[in-house]
């Protein structure tokens, strides 16, 4: 039997590898051609509001959905507002409307497994929805009011200015996006619409007014276009919108045409110093054209052969051959109304950086002057014309790229053009075109990474070389202005503060202070509780144990620079820590409330009872003091997040206890943002003990 069961695994085995043995080769293989593009009938009509609808029915599966588009965009803000469009589109819908909150529509929606979003982009504003058939009614109301009526609440629209805060604070933490962003302001101009950056101090600047008016400016009847596809009767479906916009009559004037690029070439190579990678991030090329060209179906292919996908050039050479690169490639990225950009990018290790530039030239070099070879067209051709078709592999794609080249005023035809187009691309063409539009002396080169470990210095290229300012402009904070009276003023005031906590003598006798605190912090979670052991040597040596749920953290710092210990090991202090240890040594009373005797400190009276203090590196907080008692009664400053965002800081106090003969604080309460954020209890106050630096310095 055993004997019987192994001839019969052996015959399998050999069957099998006949079997296999007769399997095509890759070459071999065939593939039925994928099927033509056909455009479903789809119904437009204007209604009596001026609105422009789409319907296609679409009976596949009970489910309807839809969108608006609405000629808008963030080309639109102020130049002192960027953000104002994105916030606005986010708003909207998380800001609900006057009869529902944004949260409770969330919770309606998600009950019925429906979704109603909004967003504003560069050139354009949508708010779509998805929903089954059954709660198509419900849904198109909460649509409805989200498109013509949002109610913009406050607190939704501080959320989306922190979460914007954290946003830029974080922004060059990911070398890549750093690579993608300046090359694109730099081709663009930063000066100009298509090419600015937000900063805080544009945040700051935004008000709920501002987003009731760009609403109101853009969103009206005749401005958008509405499309919707699935399960409906299309007659019906016209009946309904009719009765459900009839009472939306807004008229605005017709809104202007998007700006022009105005931008000139930035030919040279850019540098942002990353020291902490070990890769250079990479990006060349310039802006380019639009798609309705009628040259670039041949740009794409051109651009497909070029840096493409495995099959080409750049991956071959640069990858492949030289071994310089994990990923590599090309594109002309052509707009439906204003030029794009033709990019190269990937990323090399260090030591490869101009290397990989070089190669990469030459190949551009090569496709400018030399006729690609057939089975490279080819290839490209189909893979061009391949990934077109998933464009349109379902009705609502169909739907929405209709719509959309509609929007951009592109002919009803444009979709069969285009392919004929690219199908007739030749060898002849492919270098006609690169010859014609790629510009090599035009070229922005933009490298992140570290000089240090380049292979060679980037002036080897025979460009000029400019470096990329990666700092983060800090928010601009108005100060009091000042003046002989008012410092004068500022002194008096801050004399009746020492005097009240109990006397300058006695404050300026500290030398070291040492506070055990059990810290209640707010999180989205609830409650968190932390306990701090916080040192401080004078003039500015400092120490912090604090042990959370996660671990324990220790900080240390010398006036200049320090470290971080926690569960993953020790670091250097990150800057963001560097600001809330340096704001915290201005906010150490031993410091502050002496700080007419620091060195290069200002003390500033903004009015009867507020003072502004500022030390030698620029930090600054206000001082609130009763002018009656002279007692402190809360501070304001601008700390940040550990992520480097700013946030405005409110700490009260209150439960004033005797230490040594200095009148000292044992609770405080703070705001961050308006919003509950710490609850502060001291344990214990310990001053003038011995500590020494190398006692504080000392690593876990």
């Amino acid at each position: 039997m055993r004997r019987a069961a192994i001839g019969f695994l052996m015959v399998s085995a050999l069957a099998w590898g006949q079997q296999a043995a007769k399997l095509p080769t890759l070459e071999e293989l065939q593939f039925p051609p994928l099927r033509q593009v056909e455009l479903p009938e789809v119904e437009t009509f204007t209604l009596a509001n001026g609105m422009k609808v789409y319907l296609l029915e679409d009976h596949e599966l009970p489910l309807v959905g839809g969108f608006a588009l609405v000629r808008t965009g963030n080309l639109f803000e102020p130049p002192d507002k960027v953000g104002l469009a994105s916030i606005t589109g986010e708003v909207m819908r998380t800001g609900g409307t006057k009869e529902k909150t944004g949260d409770e529509i969330d919770e309606e929606l998600e009950n019925i497994a429906a979704s109603v979003e909004s967003s504003i982009g560069e050139t354009s504003g949508t708010v779509g929805f998805n929903c089954l058939k059954e709660n198509t009614d419900e849904v198109l109301a909460v649509f409805k009011a989200i498109l013509t009526a949002p109610e913009f609440r406050q607190e939704k629209i501080d959320l989306a200015k922190t979460q914007y805060r954290s946003l830029i604070a974080r922004r060059n933490d990911e070398p890549g996006g750093i690579a993608r962003r300046e090359f694109s302001e730099i081709l663009y101009g930063r000066d100009t619409p298509y090419g600015r950056r937000m900063e805080y101090e544009h945040l700051d600047n935004i008000e709920r007014e501002d987003l009731v008016a760009f609403h109101r400016r853009y969103y009206f009847p005749k401005n958008v276009m509405l499309a919707i596809q699935g399960d409906f009767d299309a007659a019906e479906m016209k009946a309904k919108l009719e009765e459900l916009f009839s009472d939306w009559t807004v008229e605005q004037p017709p809104v202007p045409e998007f700006p022009k690029v105005t931008a000139k070439p930035a030919p040279g190579v850019y540098l942002a110093v990353k020291e902490d990678v070990n890769q250079t991030f990479l990006r060349m090329g310039h802006l380019d054209g639009m798609l309705k060209d009628p040259d670039y179906p041949a740009l794409e292919v051109m651009a497909d052969i070029l840096g493409g996908g495995f099959s080409s050039r750049l991956f071959k050479k640069i990858r492949t051959e030289l071994g310089y690169a994990y990923g590599i490639g090309a594109f002309w990225g052509a707009n439906y109304n204003h030029p794009g950009i033709f990019g190269i990018g990937g990323s090399t290790k260090s030591g490869s950086t101009v290397a990989t530039i070089r190669a990469t030239l030459e190949e551009v070099k090569k496709i400018r002057s030399e006729e690609v070879a057939p089975e490279e067209l080819k290839t490209a051709k189909d893979k061009v014309l391949n990934s077109f078709v998933f464009n349109f592999d379902s009705p609502g794609k169909t739907l929405r790229r209709l719509v959309r080249y509609d929007y951009y005023g592109y002919p009803k035809d444009f979709i069969f053009r285009y392919q004929k187009a690219v199908a007739a691309v030749t060898v002849a063409d492919v270098l006609r075109v690169a010859k014609q539009y790629i510009k090599p002396e035009e070229f922005t080169i933009v490298t992140v990474g570290n000089p240090k470990e380049f292979d060679e210095p980037l002036e080897s290229l025979g460009l000029p070389v400019k470096e990329i300012d990666l700092t983060i402009p800090e928010p601009k904070r108005e100060k009091a202005e000042t003046s002989a009276e008012s410092l004068a003023r500022g002194k008096e005031l801050l004399g009746k503060l020492q005097a009240a906590v109990g006397g300058a003598a006695k404050l300026a006798g500290v030398k070291d202070a040492t506070r055990v605190t059990q810290v209640t912090i707010q999180t989205p979670q609830g409650g968190m509780q932390v306990n701090q052991v916080n040192q401080w040597l004078a003039p500015a040596y400092f120490r912090q144990e604090q042990v959370l749920p996660f671990g324990k953290i220790t900080v240390f710092f010398d006036g200049k620079a320090g470290w971080l210990a926690g569960p993953q090991g020790t670091q250097p202090m990150p800057p963001p820590v560097v600001r809330q240890v340096r704001n915290a040594l201005l906010r150490n009373p031993f410091r502050l409330w002496l700080a007419d005797r620091q060195e290069g400190w200002t003390v500033n009276a903004v009015d009867e009872r507020t003072l502004e203090v500022s030390d030698e590196t620029g930090e600054s907080l206000r001082l609130e003091i009763d002018p009656e008692t002279g007692m402190p009664v809360k501070q304001t400053y601008r700390s940040v997040t550990m992520r480097g965002a700013p946030s405005e800081m409110v700490e009260t106090f209150s439960d004033w206890r005797e230490v040594d003969g200095i009148r000292l604080p044992f609770r405080a309460e703070t705001t961050r943002d308006g919003k509950p954020y710490a609850e502060l209890v001291v344990k214990e106050i310990r001053l003038n003990t011995g500590l020494q630096p190398e006692e504080l310095a000392k690593k876990p």
